[in-house]
């Protein structure tokens, strides 16, 4: 009896911890995440950020490497004479002084690179985080899609019930019957193919937020009518250009190239070489020129005469991409202006197509399927023309979470394009 009660009590434990983790695994995978959270889990996690982060840690540590001075050098020299004139030793310190401000042009120029790179890591977040938001908002629709599917399954496969029993009624002919079943099960084709669809775009938010794929099964939330604004395109304009990051690396690049010039300027200066030494020469015995132990101080100016190099192809080059730069910079302005504009223009029609949807064609889709359901119930209308009432309501269905979904993406790119972001939904 004991033994019984003891096997008893073990099955028992044992089963409240499965259980357990299985309440937890459960958890785990239907774990959800806001539009909030995940942003924030991109900009901390994902590693192509992580690595453009380097970029500026690269350029911070090129300005120690601008403020390096020339080494002090330390020479050497012996030599032995021959007919006993005695040896001799040169020991000596050499120094080359910058002249022209090299190490300060180095130095800004270095500073303001990593200013560069900095806007520049700007603006690769301003890009992820609006690509991040579409993946974001792609698992919303994904899911209103299969939603519609799933509706419009549940409708075909309760018709099919009705008309299998209106079958055996002998209120409708075998083929019709059979007909509904058919398009139920055909519907189970595209619920399997939207759920799909619907899974990998949530594998994707796995990948964006620098995460590997594990039992974490990340479910989204958000409601997609919250995009809504009113805008002033002239604004957006003047907004984007003055707040836009690849806008203001455009304008730091410039000043990067104003650097350059200055610090080939400043290397077409020579420098200066400087060094002073203590010689120590032997007793020489020779008969004719004895001498004895002695030694000397020595110093020296080295004085570089530039007939072949003066530098000029240095100065050229900085010259060049100056105006290259600013070349590029009003490129920037203008491609700022087309992208607004067009994404405004997009915006705007996206907005108009969501009235449509709301003002009329979801409300008449509705009403057209209810009232060839009824007509097909009461015999008035053929299940063909049912099934075509019930198609069309389907592709309003989606057609509208679709331009939801675009009303969406467009509001994102606006905001993209014009350097603004107040996203939250």
């Amino acid at each position: 009896m004991k033994i019984i009660k003891s096997i008893f009590f073990t099955a028992s434990f044992l089963i409240n911890i499965l259980h357990t983790q299985s309440q937890t695994r459960q958890e785990v995978e239907n774990q959800i995440i806001t539009y909030s959270e995940f942003i924030k889990q991109v900009a901390e996690n994902n590693l192509e950020y992580a690595a453009e982060k380097f970029n500026v840690s690269l350029a911070e540590a090129e300005i120690d490497v601008a403020k390096i001075i020339p080494d002090v050098e330390l020479g050497l020299e012996g030599g032995s004479n021959n007919k006993s004139m005695g040896n001799s030793m040169e020991i000596g310190l050499g120094w080359t002084i910058e002249l022209g401000g090299k190490r300060k042009a180095r130095i800004n120029l270095a500073k303001s690179e990593v200013e560069l790179n900095k806007y520049l890591l700007q603006n690769f977040y301003n890009n992820l985080r609006a690509d991040a938001t579409l993946l974001y908002l792609q698992t919303l629709q994904n899911k209103q899609l299969l939603d519609v599917q799933k509706r419009s399954y549940d409708m075909l496969e309760q018709l099919a019930k009705s008309d299998s029993l209106r079958y055996k009624l002998g209120v409708i002919a075998h083929i019709d019957a059979r007909q509904s079943k058919f398009e139920a099960q055909s519907m189970l084709n595209e619920i399997y193919e939207a759920e799909t669809e619907w899974q990998n775009s949530i594998i994707n938010l796995s990948l964006v937020m620098g995460k590997s794929q594990t039992d974490q099964w990340w479910m989204t939330e958000g409601d997609l009518n919250k995009f809504d604004r009113n805008f002033d395109l002239s604004q957006l304009i003047t907004t984007a250009q003055n707040n836009r990051a690849d806008a203001m690396a455009g304008i730091q690049n410039v000043k990067v190239s104003e650097e350059m010039l200055k610090l080939a300027n400043a290397n077409r200066i020579m420098d200066l070489g400087i060094s002073a030494g203590l010689q120590l020469n032997g007793k020489a015995t020779n008969e004719e020129a004895p001498s004895p132990y002695h030694t000397g101080v020595v110093a020296g100016l080295n004085i570089p005469l530039r007939f072949l190099n003066n530098r000029k192809g240095e100065k050229k080059i900085a010259e060049y991409t100056i105006q290259k730069s600013n070349l590029e910079y009003k490129q920037i302005e203008l491609q700022i202006q087309t992208e607004i504009t067009q994404a405004y223009n997009n915006y705007i029609t996206s907005q108009k197509q969501v009235k449509q949807f709301k003002d009329h064609l979801l409300k008449q889709a509705e009403e057209i399927l209810k009232g060839k359901m009824y007509s097909y119930q009461r015999g008035e209308t053929s299940l063909l023309e049912l099934l075509d009432a019930q198609r069309t309501h389907n592709d309003v269905q989606k057609s509208y979470y679709e331009t939801i979904f675009n009303y969406a993406s467009s509001l994102i790119e606006l905001e993209r394009v014009s350097g603004i972001w107040d996203i939250e939904f």
